[in-house]
């Protein structure tokens, strides 16, 4: 058998498996939200929330209206963020420290990838945003 088959079922066979870790890390970080603010990031009225936890955005796709405001929190402990849009349409934010957030509303509708500038290489800390009109 040649092993660049073997391959491509090897990664199907652990996709499962990556999905179930994200989802078990965004769960954290809505329990780390709630301890910081003391309810949930859903009970925000003027943004939909993306949470920073442990090199990941949560959730790592989000999708809103043209119009609408996106806040990034950071509920880590000890690391620091940043947000980046990719299309570089915005400066990239100031550094997040723990319990500190970015604000950034998206007027133009499609797809929107941004990037954690410290982080996007090394941890590979990517979302992405779709906006519709």
């Amino acid at each position: 058998m040649k092993s660049h088959r073997l391959l491509p079922a090897l990664l199907l066979l652990a996709a499962p498996a990556v999905a179930d870790e994200a989802t078990e890390i965004c769960a954290e970080a809505e329990e780390r939200y709630v301890e910081l603010f003391g309810q949930p990031s859903s009970a925000v009225e003027d943004a939909e929330v993306v949470l920073m936890y442990k090199y990941n955005f949560c959730p790592f796709e989000l999708t809103v209206k043209a119009g609408t405001t996106v806040r990034w929190v950071n509920v880590d402990k000890r690391t620091s963020h940043s947000v980046l849009l990719k299309d570089g349409s915005e400066p990239e934010s100031d550094r997040l420290f723990p319990e500190e957030s970015v604000d950034l509303t998206f007027l133009t509708p499609g797809p929107q990838e941004y990037l954690c500038g410290p982080h996007w290489e090394t941890q590979n800390m990517i979302g992405m945003v779709t906006v519709e009109p």
